[in-house]
């Protein structure tokens, strides 16, 4: 009769103890906090839209089909407008213009097709002061030195993008920017929080 009273005894302290071990942990560390029924915020998988194309898009829309190569591009463009502290406009039109001037290629020399000395995704010129040519063929120096000049565009936020670009840019072809507008801003929002 000993035998099974103290069998259950230490069965009975045994759950105690593995229960404590087990929830003791947990509970030393559970939020005790009372519920109050307050909307929590929760962040969105995908930025809205209305910050991405605050205006609607202009014109004709182009689209081309990504490799690994240019989706890495667009994703250091957009590490690197984090990294400038920017919201996601400022990649929407970085990405755009990348996507007019390079195709989000990061380009070298191309010789006879090459446009001055114009180098990387922003097709930037070491003559007009952008960096050496190691500098603005690295995707994050030039993403920053692009964005640096349209930080200093008074009222880029509420600008057409093309506007914004072109303003940074000077490019003989001013308005070709809009055309990526929709693209940069579905890569935009398929890897901002990614």
């Amino acid at each position: 009769m000993n035998t099974i009273i103290r069998k259950s005894v230490l069965g009975v302290a045994g759950l105690a103890f593995a229960g404590g071990v087990f929830t003791g942990p947990i509970a030393a560390h559970a939020d005790t906090t009372p519920v109050t029924g307050k909307p929590v915020a929760v962040q969105a998988d995908k930025p809205d839209s209305g910050k991405l194309i605050p205006h609607g898009v202009q014109g004709a829309q182009s689209k081309i089909t990504l490799n690994d190569e240019q989706t890495g591009n667009a994703k250091a463009i957009i590490a690197a407008t984090k990294k400038a502290g920017l919201p996601e406009r400022a990649a929407v039109i970085s990405i755009a213009t990348s996507l007019q001037e390079s195709k989000l290629e990061n380009l070298g020399h191309l010789g006879d097709r090459n446009d001055h000395d114009s180098l990387g995704l922003f097709q930037q010129r070491p003559s007009s002061g952008w960096g050496t040519p190691e500098q603005i063929t690295d995707p994050e120096y030039a993403t920053l030195a692009f964005e640096k000049g349209l930080k200093q565009v008074d009222g880029w936020q509420d600008m057409p993008l093309t506007e914004a670009a072109q303003t940074v840019q000077v490019s003989a072809y001013p308005d070709a920017y809009a055309q990526w507008e929709k693209q940069a801003a579905h890569i935009v929002a398929q890897h901002w929080n990614s």
